[in-house]
């Protein structure tokens, strides 16, 4: 067995197991996605503020694949349920940025933290020497998935993020980078 077969093989077991792992934590009633009556694409614009941070009608219209007038009417609404807001662009008046409200920040950080709980108390099944292990190793995929995130902004030609900052704690996530592109 050659070292490509053997990388195949294992990166396909793995990948079994965190379809196993995400079928056990999958369940409906505590996914919050559940609870809301968003749509898919103001559940994405909603997920991608949460990312991106503030954005322009033009960055929503080409993330989302939609036309602007889409756009707007997606906006509208989610400016409705008080879960984003329209300001103007500090750095061009002409320009309107859409921004998560607090309450469409809570929305997303309670999305972005589905099964977290459930992840935590499985983690409290390990023993440390396990624990030890599962950190070296997420870590290198950490470092593996910036690196492959920047390989691939640099291949689109575009500016990287910036990396996020390295914490002892355990982050909800990442800080938003800001869209380069407008």
């Amino acid at each position: 067995m050659n070292d490509g077969d053997e990388r195949s093989r294992l990166v396909g077991r793995i990948g079994e197991v965190q379809r196993d792992l995400a079928r056990l934590f999958a369940d409906p009633r505590s996914l919050p996605m559940f609870d809301s009556n968003l749509t898919m694409r103001q559940l994405k614009v909603i997920m991608i503020l949460a990312f991106h941070d503030a954005q322009s009608g033009q960055d929503l219209s080409r993330r989302l694949g939609v036309g602007l007038a889409t756009v707007t009417g997606i906006i509208d609404r989610l400016v409705a349920q008080h879960l984003v807001e329209r300001h103007e662009d500090p750095a061009d008046r002409r320009v309107r940025r859409v921004s998560l409200t607090d309450t469409g920040r809570r929305l997303a950080d309670d999305l972005l933290d589905t099964g977290l709980g459930h992840h935590r108390a499985l983690l409290d099944y390990l023993d440390l020497d396990t624990l030890r292990a599962l950190e070296t190793v997420m870590r290198k995929i950490q470092q593996a998935a910036a690196q492959y995130l920047a390989d691939r902004v640099r291949d689109a030609g575009q500016t990287p993020p910036p990396a996020p900052a390295r914490s002892d704690q355990t982050a909800r996530h990442s800080d938003p980078a800001p869209d380069p592109v407008r």
